[in-house]
């Protein structure tokens, strides 16, 4: 089958062209009508289901817009009024009418008729959402989304200075892969110094979102907000309990292979010990990696990159760069990180992100590129809600996409030993980031468990986990206070609770499909975009298995993929 990028956003049926949201007096009449709209055939039944989808695709897209805007630019105050004002003014008014809307659909005779294979997924989604409201939870929930950007706000003000230039975080990083040790250390400790600043107030904004996460699990009846949210995020199809095998599996079959990698670190860099502004290092007299100046080439070079791994692909990043769907480089006042926002209406995503000019930065775009891909491939499903799909299969999306591109990375490189670095850093970081997602992700599981603890209790826990992820090869001696506090880096433990042992079950899953793609590439890149263009129409397992994947957190199969990884690094390690 053939896909195309060039996507059209379609034509509305219930809402007006040129209709915009400004406010809830012009946009609850459309509410209004689906609550009190009869169904009498499963035709009605079927145009209601469009309509609905149509008004969730305007008013969503409307939220996107918002806050990509804010993020962009944190600080501007008419943005951030702009986002708040549909959180607390628009957003609390339609919770209540989708409740609604719900049941309405729940207890139509003609829901019954529905094809169960097509709609079961959604059908299962909606009744979770109606045992999940909770009319007490409305006004909490928008304060939790207005406390949840504050991160952003808080760390895009992060700069320092080094040889008399000022720097965001993003980009004080590349001095951490320069040659000169003593710069990196310098650059390393005021990272870390900065970010202790503001320790305090990010301490006292996560105390905030505990507690009114907590109440709103307790407001639905649930014992604790880790509960809550399994239920929230759709985790039909795993529990905590498989969690804490994925945090055991990691220590007994992944920590291994990243102290081996640490120690052949330390010994490559001629080092007694290897120390945290070590990591990023090469040996004295190597330079730092330059894959591309500036966000123009970046893309040019990915665009090309893609087109070399499936036509399609390519496409898709051009039409975003036509539409000015991407906003890439670090700049002061930028909130941090990067993301991939689906935008349900128009079909083409945003990519967001903070390029400084390193080979991390080339992980990021091609990992939001596959982001990306999903969304165009979702693009023409009949509703929206279709387009809603687990995050454990959209980072399968993202994380493949970083392992598929490295075939075709010698457009980023003019010479094969870049290359080859190039590889054995980004496949070392797929090994040596499962350390870090149990971590965050046992961390998380302690402080909704326990929502009442103190600082002092937090701070020791963190640590107590740390450690128990930590490699022996890495010397921290001396760093406690910054590792005390170094989880509020982590913007998902602000900004979207739990969403992060997803990357681990993804990057097991973008292992697999790896392993297939050294076997057949073609039948590997036709699983991927199978599997991707399902949306969130299957169930998780129903996915995987689209894309010729286990859905499997057992041990022996984690040893398995480990393996492979292991001798894939090996084996671009031989050709330097």
């Amino acid at each position: 089958m053939q896909y195309s990028a060039d996507i059209k956003k379609p034509q509305r049926h219930f809402l007006p062209e040129n209709f915009a949201i400004t406010n809830w007096e012009t946009l609850e009449p459309f509410f209004k009508d689906l609550t009190e709209r009869e169904i009498n055939s499963g035709n009605d039944l079927e145009k209601w289901l469009k309509d609905m989808s149509e008004l969730e695709a305007v008013v969503s897209e409307d939220a996107c817009w918002r806050q990509i805007r804010m993020t962009c630019d944190t600080e501007n105050k008419m943005l951030e009024e702009s986002f708040t004002y549909f959180v607390m003014e628009i957003q609390p008014k339609i919770q209540p009418y989708a409740y609604l809307l719900n049941r309405k659909l729940i207890a139509n005779p003609f829901t019954k008729e529905l094809d169960q294979k097509k709609y079961f997924t959604y059908l299962r989604s909606v009744k979770k959402s109606i045992e999940l409201f909770r009319e007490e939870n409305i006004q909490l929930q928008a304060e939790l989304g207005v406390l949840g950007q504050q991160f952003g706000a808080i760390s895009g003000k992060m700069t320092i200075e080094v040889n008399g230039h000022e720097y965001t975080l993003q980009q004080a990083a590349k001095f951490l892969e320069s040659e000169d040790r003593n710069l990196r250390e310098d650059v390393y400790r005021k990272i870390q110094e900065r970010r202790l600043m503001d320790e305090e107030k990010l301490n006292n904004l996560y105390t905030l979102l505990i507690t009114k996460r907590n109440q709103v699990a307790l407001n639905a009846g649930f014992a604790n907000y880790r509960d809550y949210k399994f239920v929230e995020l759709g985790r039909f199809d795993y529990t905590k309990e498989d969690c804490f095998q994925f945090h055991e599996s990691v220590k007994q079959y992944i920590l291994p292979l990243v102290n081996l990698i640490n120690k052949n670190k330390r010994e490559k860099l001629k080092l007694e010990t290897l120390r945290p502004w070590d990591m990023e290092a090469e040996p004295a007299g190597t330079k730092p990696l330059q894959p591309f100046n500036g966000s123009d080439e970046l893309i040019e070079k990915t665009v090309a990159d893609f087109n070399e791994l499936n036509p399609f692909f390519g496409d898709c990043l051009m039409t975003m760069k036509k539409m000015g769907r991407l906003d890439l480089e670090s700049r002061k006042g930028k909130a941090p990180g990067g993301y991939n926002c689906p935008l349900t209406e128009t079909g083409a995503p945003f990519i967001f992100m903070n390029a400084a000019g390193q080979m991390g930065d080339v992980t990021t775009m091609v990992h939001e590129g596959g982001h990306a891909i999903h969304s165009f491939l979702t693009h023409d499903l009949e509703l929206s809600a279709f387009k809603e799909y687990p995050m454990e299969i959209a980072e399968v999306a993202s994380m493949s996409m970083e392992l598929f591109s490295m075939d075709y990375w010698h457009v980023f490189f003019n010479n094969e030993d870049d290359l080859q670095r190039a590889k054995e850093h980004q496949l070392e970081r797929v090994i040596t980031i499962f350390p870090w997602i149990a971590t965050v992700d046992k961390f998380q599981h302690w402080v909704y468990e326990n929502p009442s603890h103190t600082l002092e209790e937090r701070k020791n826990k963190w640590m107590e986990i740390l450690q128990e992820f930590s490699s022996p090869e890495v010397d921290f001696s001396g760093l406690q206070n910054y590792r005390e506090y170094n989880w509020q880096r982590q913007l998902h433990l602000f900004e979207v609770p739990f969403y992060y042992i997803e990357y681990g079950i993804a990057q097991l899953g973008a292992i697999g499909l790896w392993m297939q793609y050294k076997e057949n590439k073609k039948a590997a890149l036709e699983n991927y975009i199978k599997a991707l263009s399902l949306g969130g129409t299957k169930t998780l397992p129903e996915l995987y298995n689209a894309a010729g994947l286990q859905f499997n957190f057992s041990g022996d199969y984690i040893k398995r993929l480990m393996d492979f990884a292991g001798k894939e690094l090996q084996a671009v390690i031989s050709k330097k």
